[in-house]
């Protein structure tokens, strides 16, 4: 009975002590878009540690892993992520619009991190403009801010002035055609 009870609590000690000194674990693992400048780059960390140190690797959402490409894409000792700033014209939605996700590995075993959309956005000039409409007197005009595709979902129209006289806040100006045509 007594090597019985021994055999128990040596098995228990060794799973407990494999416990104490092995580990896998999520950091930060909240981060799921990085929207970030063509003319800065970014670092993107790979949210996960442990204890005996982890190897950490990038992947694509399809699963294939992913490489350096020198002056472009790096991944440091550490995991972290770099994609460096480029021109609007060596834009690559393979490196620059995807979805990655990092793994980490250590004896406990391998977790993998939650989908982190990355997304570079090209610093090009662009212009915001007021759709023509033509209307009679005494009838609603809708006027219509056009904001360029590319860069639509990072701009908001807060106001819309007449002569610097602010008229309505949003995106829509509806305005009754009275005495004059408006001008914007």
């Amino acid at each position: 009975m007594w090597i019985l009870a021994l055999s128990l609590f040596q098995s228990f000690a060794n799973v407990f002590s494999e416990d104490l000194h092995s580990s896998l674990y999520f950091v930060n693992a909240s981060l799921q878009e990085v929207v970030f400048a063509s003319t800065t780059g970014t670092l993107v960390p790979c949210p996960a540690a442990g204890i005996p140190p982890v190897t950490l690797r990038w992947y694509l959402a399809t699963g294939e892993e992913i490489y350096d490409v020198p002056g472009i894409r790096h991944v440091h000792p550490n995991g972290t992520l770099q994609i460096f700033p480029f021109p609007p014209s060596s834009f690559s939605t393979l490196i620059h619009d995807n979805t990655y996700y990092c793994t980490a590995e250590n004896p406990s075993g391998k977790i993998r991190s939650q989908d982190v959309h990355i997304k570079a956005v090209l610093r090009e000039p662009y212009t915001v403009r007021v759709e023509d409409q033509k209307t009679m007197r005494g009838n609603v005009a809708v006027f219509k801010c056009i904001i360029p595709s590319s860069v639509e979902a990072y701009i908001t129209v807060v106001s819309w002035e007449k002569d610097t006289v602010s008229l309505v806040s949003g995106r829509l100006c509806i305005s009754r055609v009275q005495d004059a045509m408006l001008t914007f």
